[in-house]
């Protein structure tokens, strides 16, 4: 599976554990620390730590281990971090205080229209 699918599969499992504005960008041409950035949101702190849970045990079942989590006792913002890939999962209102998007707008948006509701 090359690092877009991982991206890709990814947002899958935040889509159908209901994570909303699900975004990948690709960060490879302006940045050495992964390959791709994978955003999403959750309705309450419940939501963000169920999906990062989602994504962490799918993810493993499927051979592929998160490098290092942060901020899991956080009811914000959890980072998991697969080296390639990195996921964050926010609340609405961390999202909008920390604007990732604005900070990697320099990436390049992955269409993921085919693959979320």
């Amino acid at each position: 599976m090359t690092t877009l699918q991982q991206a890709k599969e990814t947002a899958k499992i935040l889509s159908e554990k209901k994570g909303l504005d699900i975004k990948v960008i690709e960060i490879s041409d302006v940045s050495v620390i992964a390959d791709y950035m994978v955003i999403a949101t959750g309705n309450s702190s419940t939501h963000v730590k169920a999906l990062a849970d989602e994504v962490e045990e799918q993810l493993d079942d499927m051979g592929i281990s998160v490098s290092h989590i942060e901020g899991y006792r956080s009811n914000s913002w959890i980072l998991l971090d697969y080296i390639d890939i990195i996921v964050h999962v926010f609340s609405n209102e961390a999202r909008e205080y920390y604007d990732l998007e604005r900070l990697w707008e320099d990436g390049k948006d992955v269409d993921i229209s085919d693959i979320i509701d």
